[in-house]
């Protein structure tokens, strides 16, 4: 192969990777520009974020089915639930609390905090003063084990949970003795 053959090549390799970066890059500004709902883009960005730190992806080798892929509260769709349940169960003085804290946590810079500082900063909540705050933990972090201990890939493929326990067979002949 030529010299100018394997450069075209490579350029336009690098062109195709730079045009998808910008497509993606595009595509999030769509998202934030178009975004509708209860939560604003940010907040629903914020769920994910904390609902991902409860529970991040991998579960203890401990669990009844070793074979099964590891997973998170984010693969499982729980951050999803968070903002539903949040949006379509609760009452107005919640609702206000929760985006309060969320605001709050977006001015921390909670975003750019690795895990571990992540948890530290949850964990604050916990034992802080502010009963808002002590509150916000609680809703966030019951309604986010809920809500991923109930999916199907836990209580599936985790607990070896059935609908019905055992099995039905309607045609079965009965001796009597």
């Amino acid at each position: 192969m030529d010299r100018r053959k394997s450069l075209k090549i490579i350029g336009g390799s690098v062109a195709g990777i730079a045009g998808l970066a910008l497509v993606d890059w595009k595509w999030q500004i769509i998202d934030r520009l178009t975004h509708s709902g209860f939560f604003s883009f940010d907040e629903e960005q914020l769920i994910s974020m904390i609902a991902d730190t409860f529970i991040p992806v991998g579960l203890p080798a401990k669990l009844p089915n070793p074979d099964a892929q590891p997973i998170g509260a984010l693969s499982t769709g729980t951050d999803q639930f968070l903002i539903k349940l949040f949006e379509k169960c609760y009452e107005k003085e919640d609702q206000d609390l929760i985006k309060f804290q969320l605001k709050a946590l977006k001015k921390s810079g909670f975003e750019d905090l690795s895990q571990e500082e992540k948890e530290k900063a949850l964990l604050a909540l916990k034992v802080s003063e502010n009963e808002d705050e002590k509150k916000f933990y609680g809703l966030m972090r019951s309604n986010t084990v809920m809500g991923f201990t109930t999916v199907k890939e836990v209580m599936v493929d985790y607990r070896k949970y059935q609908v019905a326990p055992g099995f039905y067979k309607g045609c079965v002949d009965l001796t009597v003795s």
